[in-house]
């Protein structure tokens, strides 16, 4: 059986971006032998209902998560960052047992509710009140630990990695990617740097957005709708170098090879999920 499991994964509730359906893609990982799968989509748990039924009818642990985004400032703040606001970055978190799943839809509430300017939003000071129960990786390119080490800010990136031990404990892991793009070598490259100076363990996702390799340019056209963009469009949004399809395990570890502690990372993406 497979040790990797998908802890940051899109579904069609990531509206005009996720492309991944249910039940195909929990019958996908069930065929590949993944014990377990998350769905974590952006800024809602719109699904959970349907992803735990149809992954239980499966035989395969279904993990609840979310995609939130926060807010470094406050949730109360309306400003952009033209304006001076703070802006929003993206954290992958995961409810472990019963108290962090009522957490996790007090957050996601409380992003609608209090946070909403754009996008639902949160900030430290409510993911602090709610943190019990919560499993949390450091996110992707558009996370907080990203913004620091994009810009070569050693210090800010450890303020971001202390502030989220401090309040998950042993609950918090580094995100790594294998995207072969320089952005994201760059990032894992000073996201194992920090794993060993501050001894926070590693996680690899890959931000699962469809099914198969094929299925890319699926995704790109619910983009184009999302951004009012055609598929002709020199300057619409694209992923160019991701491979975001719905992963085995061989192929995580081996686009993972070359970076210290890879295969500890895929490893630890099922001992999160036995948690």
């Amino acid at each position: 059986m497979s040790q990797f499991v998908h802890l940051h994964l899109h579904t069609q509730y990531s509206l005009l971006d996720g492309a991944n359906k249910l039940p195909g893609v929990l019958e996908r990982a069930a065929k590949l032998g993944q014990p377990a799968i998350a769905m974590t989509d952006h800024g809602n748990m719109h699904g959970a209902v349907e992803f735990y039924q149809e992954a239980k009818k499966l035989g395969i642990k279904p993990i609840i998560g979310c995609e939130l985004y926060v807010t470094p400032g406050s949730r109360h703040e309306r400003k952009m960052r033209t304006q001076g606001g703070a802006g929003t970055c993206h954290l992958t978190v995961l409810a472990a047992n019963k108290v962090g799943y009522q957490n996790l839809c007090k957050l996601s509430s409380l992003a609608y509710r209090e946070g909403f300017y754009f996008k639902p939003r949160v900030d430290h000071e409510i993911l602090e009140r709610y943190s019990e129960g919560l499993i949390v990786l450091s996110g992707c390119l558009a996370g907080e630990l990203a913004s620091a080490t994009e810009l070569d800010d050693y210090r800010g990136a450890k303020e971001v990695v202390e502030f989220y031990r401090r309040v998950f404990k042993d609950r918090f892991y580094l995100e790594v990617q294998p995207h072969p793009i320089k952005e994201q070598q760059k990032h894992n490259e000073a996201v194992v740097d920090l794993a060993d100076s501050m001894g926070v363990p590693l996680v690899a996702t890959t931000d699962c957005h469809y099914l198969e390799k094929d299925d890319h340019f699926a995704q790109e056209v619910l983009m184009c709708i999302s951004t009012g963009k055609t598929v002709l469009d020199p300057d619409r949004l694209r992923h160019e170098g991701f491979r975001l399809h719905l992963k085995t395990e061989a192929e995580m570890i081996e686009e993972l090879a070359h970076l210290k502690q890879g295969a500890e990372a895929v490893r630890n993406s099922g001992l999160i999920a036995s948690q």
